[in-house]
């Protein structure tokens, strides 16, 4: 019997893909270090400075203790507490009632009409306009047109959830079962019904789901535009840093908290119930 080493024919016929597969991880690894490594020069990482900030930083932590808990400033916080509110559920409605057509518009058109696929990418294009800008931004763009306030905090979050969720909700569609579709479609339905009874009903509990998420994110949001003037608890945030209550900034953050933990348990228990009903 032969000592060699027995040799898959598998392997002596494919050698190359056999070297390629060893030595693709290690390119992988070394173009992941290159990228880590460029990132963390140009970000201008430096782990010492914020050592050597550490006595400021200190001194700053223990000056927002104890938390201002006095019955007037807790009921002050009460009409910004709901406008965050207010601001998250509006901007999340607008959002979704916008961003429903759009997606009805974005999603794949079955037909390759050169007027159909047009206007596919022209509204996929607006979406991406949409989400690519940041809500603080919008936030101020809408303070120049309308001045400060909660409305253009509402206004931010509705053009963001707008793009945003009419990409999920056209993604959604895209990716439903095929079959009823196609049933439709072969009795001669029109494109509207087709979409409203073989589509929307598979979709619809997806898009619930991503409405809440959606919702979620926007209460956070809806507290960071109050630092341009959105109104809202960011406001009173950035007023009292810049008075140096840091004892009522702290009170703030922990309101903050509160509320961002209510909102992801009540959004988690809505959307089991939506599953359990539908």
């Amino acid at each position: 019997m032969s000592d060699a080493p027995l040799r898959s024919p598998w392997l002596a016929g494919n050698a190359p893909l056999v070297r390629r597969a060893r030595w693709r991880p290690a390119l992988t690894l070394a173009i992941l270090i290159l990228v880590l490594a460029w990132s963390y020069r140009g970000a201008r990482v430096d782990p010492g400075a914020l050592l050597d900030g550490r006595q400021a930083m200190s001194r700053f932590v223990g000056r927002m203790f104890p938390p201002d808990l006095s019955a007037d400033f807790l009921g002050s916080v009460v009409r910004p507490f709901l406008e965050t509110i207010q601001i998250s559920i509006m901007g999340t409605f607008l959002g979704a009632a916008l961003g429903f057509p759009l997606a009805l518009l974005a999603t794949r058109p079955a037909t390759t009409s050169a007027r159909t696929r047009l206007l596919y990418l022209a509204v996929r294009t607006l979406l991406n306009l949409l989400r690519s800008v940041p809500k603080l931004v919008w936030a101020v763009i809408f303070i120049v047109a309308v001045g400060l306030g909660p409305y253009p905090g509402v206004l931010a979050i509705a053009v963001c959830s707008t793009g945003c969720l009419g990409k999920l909700y056209a993604e959604v569609m895209e990716a439903v079962d095929e079959q009823p579709v196609i049933a439709l479609r072969a009795t001669g339905a029109p494109s509207l019904l087709v979409t409203a009874f073989g589509v929307l009903p598979q979709a619809w509990s997806n898009f619930v789901a991503l409405t809440l998420y959606e919702w979620e994110i926007n209460v956070r949001e809806a507290t960071i535009l109050g630092f341009v003037g959105a109104g809202g608890l960011g406001q009173q945030i950035d007023i009292s840093m810049r008075l140096f209550q840091y004892n009522r900034t702290l009170t703030l953050l922990i309101i903050v908290l509160g509320l961002v933990t209510v909102v992801d348990r009540l959004s988690a228990w809505l959307r089991r119930r939506w599953a359990l009903n539908y």
